[in-house]
């Protein structure tokens, strides 16, 4: 039965030189007029009582001072309706950054329905993300990860195998090892990108890509050489940054200050396409007579801006739908494999047009 999952409360206390009991499940089911089989289910998440129920559950829990002890739990095989997902990226980021935003959105809706929550995690490095993982299993405390921002060769993916926790990585199945992957064509966005830039005259097209490392990165740079060398455009250059705005604004300033500057920037986020649009004006570079901007991944603050922003489109929100629900799926033992999301595709704003003067 569910009420008997070797949750565990706190260390016993003494008041009056008297050990005070501890609470258990079955205070809990007494006070709130339940069964113990309930109240398990409330505190670990899981459906099979009202919401009104499970509100008097975790009132009386929370007034009784009863905790779940996760290595308890763990040992008797509980799920803890509970997923990870890790990012090795300052906690600011995700503040400014919209992919993350509508990604955890998405991630949060599918997650809600079956009653997991996201626990997400910071790291600083990759040696502080491995040690998250190894922490997160021994203890029980999470039922599967995810993994974003994949790189060629990544550690985490033979950790995680190893392991034997279920995983979904959200990048290319070419890094993923034997863990399954949701992708989108990143090379198939970045030749309609560029192929939009060329028929409206632009042959000095430059590109403002994330960090280099990434395995997505090093899909969009091949692509992005390999069309620009197939029409004919020899000036193409990829600046490296790593999606802020500072990077975003240092590697534009850097382009426009060259003597031979290009006529078209793609950049790898929207944000550092914004830093570049306030660039391009701060320089007098007119935008986009002379200067044409492409952001990928659309966001709300590409088409506020004036001129709103060309970009690359994606239902992100469905894309972390689709994660979660494979994830479940792995936790739950049925067969997944890797899913081809819909590519993003070009939609075009104020930001790019025909060149009025090619020279």
């Amino acid at each position: 039965m569910c009420g008997h999952l070797g949750l565990a409360s706190p260390e016993p206390s003494k008041t009056r030189g008297a050990e005070v009991k501890r609470p258990t499940i079955a205070d809990i089911a007494r006070e709130a007029g339940v069964s113990k089989g309930a109240v398990s289910y409330a505190l670990n998440g899981r459906p099979g009582v009202s919401p009104a129920t499970r509100e008097r559950i975790l009132e009386v829990a929370g007034r009784l001072n009863f905790h779940a002890d996760t290595n308890a739990r763990a040992l008797a095989g509980a799920q803890a309706r509970v997923v990870g997902l890790t990012l090795q990226r300052p906690p600011s980021t995700l503040g400014v950054e919209p992919f993350f935003m509508e990604l955890i959105s998405g991630l949060e809706l599918e997650l809600s329905r079956q009653s997991y929550a996201l626990l997400l995690q910071m790291a600083s490095g990759r040696d502080e993300e491995l040690a998250h993982y190894r922490r997160w299993h021994s203890e029980g405390r999470v039922d599967g990860v995810l993994v974003c921002d994949v790189r060629t060769g990544d550690p985490r993916i033979a950790a995680l195998e190893e392991l034997g926790l279920p995983a979904i990585v959200i990048g290319p199945p070419d890094a993923s090892g034997t863990l399954p992957s949701v992708w989108s064509d990143d090379a198939q966005s970045m030749v309609e990108a560029v192929e939009y830039l060329a028929a409206l005259g632009h042959r000095r097209i430059a590109r403002v890509g994330g960090i280099a490392e990434f395995a997505h990165t090093a899909i969009r740079t091949d692509a992005f050489t390999a069309v620009c060398a197939r029409l004919g455009l020899p000036d193409a250059v990829t600046v490296a940054a790593d999606y802020t705005g500072e990077s975003g604004a240092r590697a534009t300033r850097r382009l426009l200050g060259g003597a031979d500057r290009p006529t078209a920037i793609i950049y790898d986020n929207d944000i550092m396409a914004v830093a570049g649009l306030t660039v391009a004006h701060e320089m007098g570079v007119p935008v986009p007579s002379r200067l044409s901007i492409i952001a990928w991944d659309d966001s709300p603050v590409c088409r506020l801006l004036h001129p709103p922003l060309t970009a690359l489109t994606r239902d992100i929100g469905a894309y972390g739908v689709r994660a979660a629900h494979l994830l479940l799926a792995a936790v739950a033992g049925e067969p997944v494999t890797s899913t081809h999301g819909a590519p993003a595709h070009l939609s075009p704003r104020g930001s790019t047009a025909r060149l009025s003067d090619p020279a």
